[in-house]
């Protein structure tokens, strides 16, 4: 799941909030359309800083605060909206999280509370994907899994060791992975007899069909299939949320390069293996 982003909120809320009348006071929900609006000015001038939007993060406070009284859905979105303009605007999280973790403590009953939940799930989901990638820089280790493969057999990346390993995380309904599996073939073919090894990685559900796709096209490498679809336990850990995604890796399991595609991926593998 992507983080809505603040525009996106910002129609929503803009959508479902009806003005009140000119002689009335103005309710929560005007006074926070009338400032959303105000943001969507200057950010639609390109002002997106914490200083651009200083007098707009005050009026968040002075709403706040008078409305403090108050467990509406009205108010419970103007923690929400401070909080996405934090985290998605200002990209500071760390302002923006505990206005999240406000609106679920206070307002635990409301619709908004609900939107809380799945956003912080996904701010915090990110996060993880964030430090995950930041480990598999390239010149790093490739972390190890120890797995059953789908044939039933061990399956790790340090059963390889002393091999060029090309780790690849694909699936029979993705039409990319389709499109660089002639690719791949062709690297298995020329080099696997050199020490090319590969590890592929399916973020399929249908075990039947996913078997028949790899008698069907050949493909002779070991598998990780646990039937999960994008919750594939080592997507999972080595934060995956697109594919194809492919690691190259040296003889000692370090990672020499990502992503590699078509005639880029045979002429890294000629310099490390040969014509």
């Amino acid at each position: 799941m992507k983080i809505l982003t603040l525009a996106l909120l910002f129609c929503g809320l803009l959508a479902v909030i009806t003005p009140t009348h000119a002689e009335d006071k103005k309710s929560a929900e005007d006074q926070l359309r009338a400032l959303v609006e105000k943001v969507q000015i200057k950010l639609k001038a390109n002002k997106r800083t914490e200083s651009d939007l200083a007098d707009e993060l005050k009026e968040f406070d002075t709403l706040i605060l008078e409305h403090k009284t108050e467990k509406t859905e009205e108010v419970a979105r103007i923690f929400l909206m401070k909080a996405m303009l934090y985290v998605q605007v200002l990209e500071l999280p760390d302002k923006g999280v505990p206005l999240i973790k406000q609106v679920q403590k206070d307002f635990p009953e409301t619709e908004v509370a609900k939107r809380a939940d799945k956003l912080l799930a996904s701010i915090e989901s990110q996060a993880e994907i964030t430090k995950i990638r930041s480990q598999l820089s390239i010149g790093s280790g490739f972390p190890n899994f120890e797995e059953k493969g789908s044939d039933g057999q061990p399956l790790s990346i340090a059963a390889f060791k002393g091999k060029i390993v090309l780790v690849d995380f694909w699936a029979t309904w993705c039409g990319p992975c389709i499109a660089e599996l002639p690719n791949v073939l062709k690297a298995f073919e020329k080099y696997h007899s050199k020490g090319l090894e590969i590890v592929g990685i399916s973020l399929d559900e249908d075990k039947e069909k996913f078997a028949a796709f790899l008698k069907q096209h050949s493909m002779l490498w070991p598998q990780y299939f646990d039937g999960k679809g994008w919750q594939n336990k080592l997507a999972a850990k080595y934060g995956v949320n697109s594919i194809p995604a492919t690691y190259l890796l040296d003889k000692e399991g370090k990672i020499i390069a990502k992503d590699l595609r078509g005639e880029a991926l045979l002429t890294e593998l000629e310099k490390l293996l040969g014509k």
